[in-house]
């Protein structure tokens, strides 16, 4: 008989490599029409966006100069001098009676690599109201054209226990696989102990699933703050997980088949 494995053995870290050297700068042009609206003007409107993979961050766009409302930048004294990278200068939105400081960058004179950037602009997505990938709202960061989100119908029988209480068990599970993040299973209301889960105000936005809603679940005795999260109404590209739930692997037990599922590390551990 295998011995129980204790929490810190069932621990596995997930290890997203992308398709290309994540240490090295990297830029597409991303063919897609992006807009950013800010105090109900359009900042910046182009065809010509190039998407840009830099060490250590989320892909970002990079605007032509003529397809950004440079009269509403304003410099700032926030320069600053990234090395090889050269100088990098920062930039607020004027719009109105609002100000979004330090909005927007710029490099001064790229050079290497980031040469195809000179006289682009970049913003810092959550300082702008909104914005759009074609006509379809886009949240949190561009999506990135190698991240993939399948969402699988299942036979599989999932059982999710919180604080030692059985609290959904299925045999209609949805499985969503994400580039770099382990499976999730979204289980059916029906499947689930509602009268467990009390809801919270907690929101996120996701740029491939859309926004979240949450629930804490009241079981052993405790109560485990924001453990299930469903999408209510998903973007059109992920239909399949409406309305369902799912539960964070990281901090509860999964049974799937009957075999418990190791926990994965992490951001949400």
């Amino acid at each position: 008989m295998e011995m129980a494995k204790t929490l810190e053995d069932r621990v596995v870290e997930t290890d997203a490599r992308p398709p290309y050297a994540s240490h090295q700068v990297r830029i597409e042009p991303s063919g897609r029409r992006v807009r950013a609206l800010f105090d109900g003007k359009v900042i910046v409107d182009s065809r010509n966006a190039l998407l840009v993979y830099e060490p250590r961050r989320l892909p970002v766009y990079y605007f032509p100069a003529r397809d950004v409302r440079v009269e509403l930048l304003k410099a700032t004294k926030n320069e600053i001098d990234s090395g090889s990278t050269g100088e990098v200068a920062r930039w607020n939105i004027e719009a109105g009676d609002r100000i979004a400081e330090n909005a927007a960058w710029s490099y001064r004179e790229p050079s290497g690599e980031r040469a195809p950037l000179k006289d682009h602009f970049a913003f810092y997505w959550n300082r702008l109201d909104s914005w759009y990938e074609e006509d379809d709202e886009v949240f949190v960061h561009p999506r990135d054209p190698y991240h993939r989100v399948d969402v699988l119908n299942s036979s599989r029988h999932v059982r999710v226990v919180v604080e030692g209480e059985v609290v959904a068990e299925t045999d209609k599970p949805r499985l969503l696989f994400e580039t770099g993040l382990p499976t999730r299973y979204y289980i059916p209301k029906l499947d689930i102990r509602m009268d467990l889960l009390e809801s919270t105000d907690s929101l996120t936005a996701c740029p491939y699933k859309g926004e979240a809603s949450y629930w804490s679940v009241r079981a052993g005795g405790k109560v485990v703050k924001d453990l299930v999260w469903s999408y209510p109404a998903p973007i059109p590209e992920c239909p399949k997980i409406e309305n369902l739930l799912s539960f964070y692997n990281e901090r509860a037990d999964i049974y799937v088949d009957g075999e418990l599922q190791p926990r994965p590390r992490t951001p949400w551990s």
